[in-house]
């Protein structure tokens, strides 16, 4: 699949052609089901997390990913790899749209690993791909979050991306008190659904008597290969880690950072509510589960006690 480029008039504008998923947390807030099952391996419906988040960045045009994975998480290559047992089955017994299903998920992209061999916090995980990136922008779409769009938010972000020297930060509002959860950005202007802003500063998990907005980075990045340079000078940081966003922060102040209010639907998936709710607004996106599903809910005595509860 070609890079999507975007630029103005008959400029070459600005490709991404990588990306950099990080997938090396413990999925602790999911226990005990990552005991032994990596966090991005659940599923959603009858795919895992992780295979969501690729196929957003194949669809928005990325030609190499490099999943940043840990000690735990061979199950997440696996499922990348090639199947040659399974396919053989398969194609004995005459499952030929499963067996291109199969087929399908190991050929889409190339896909790269590396493993951060030490947990020290999502700046780290990025710098880790430095070698991989070397000089261009890249994409970073976090594991933990899915998000159900009609354009894929990293193409959203890929179509804003005009200088390689800036970092495009993907955000939405979030309620006020969860602020204290999230990378809160102050933007230099109003942001609307859709609209880009500069950004004055950018606070790792604040106070929410200390937030600057409510405005949130939920997950998706473009960032340019200068952010390396300043994640290398960045001290540990909240939770004595190294923080992508205190990196980010050095280059805010440098006028380098920028916010797009992207449009989709956000799930945490790195929480039980979040990867409950995930799966029932993917099943409602599906006509004959949906149906299914309702009338489930209105024949089971359980749970309608339950809503009349409510």
């Amino acid at each position: 699949m070609d890079p999507v480029c975007y630029g103005n008039g008959g400029d070459v504008g600005v490709k991404v052609r990588k990306a950099v998923i990080p997938a090396a947390g413990f999925g602790t807030r999911m226990l005990p089901a990552t005991k032994a099952v990596p966090k991005e391996m659940l599923p959603i419906l009858n795919k895992p997390c992780i295979q969501y988040i690729v196929e957003e960045a194949v669809y928005a045009g990325i030609e190499e990913i490099l999943l940043i994975t840990g000690r735990t998480k061979k199950a997440i290559e696996d499922h990348f790899d090639r199947s040659p047992e399974l396919e053989f089955h398969l194609e004995q017994n005459r499952k030929a749209s499963m067996l291109t299903e199969v087929k399908k998920i190991s050929d889409m992209v190339d896909i790269h690993y590396v493993r951060q061999k030490t947990p020290l916090g999502l700046g780290h995980a990025i710098l880790c791909a430095k070698s991989f990136i070397a000089n261009e922008p890249f994409a970073v779409l976090l594991g933990d979050d899915i998000i159900q769009s009609t354009v894929p938010v990293t193409a959203q972000l890929i179509e804003e991306y005009e200088d390689p020297t800036r970092v495009l930060l993907g955000v939405q509002h979030v309620p006020q008190k969860d602020v204290s959860k999230y990378g809160i950005v102050q933007p230099l202007g109003a942001l609307g659904t859709g609209s880009r802003v500069p950004v004055a500063t950018v606070v790792e998990k604040p106070l929410e008597s200390e937030a600057p907005s409510n405005l949130a980075v939920l997950g998706r990045y473009i960032l340019p290969p200068n952010i390396f340079e300043a994640l290398e000078k960045t001290p540990l940081g909240h939770g004595g880690e190294l923080q992508l966003t205190d990196a980010i922060e050095v280059l805010a102040r440098d006028g380098r950072v920028d916010a797009f209010a992207f449009t989709g639907r956000r799930h945490d998936i790195g929480n039980l509510e979040g990867w409950l709710i995930a799966n029932l607004s993917f099943a409602m996106d599906d006509s004959k589960l949906a149906e299914n599903i309702l009338d489930e809910l209105q024949k089971n005595e359980h749970i309608r006690t339950h809503l009349a509860a409510f």
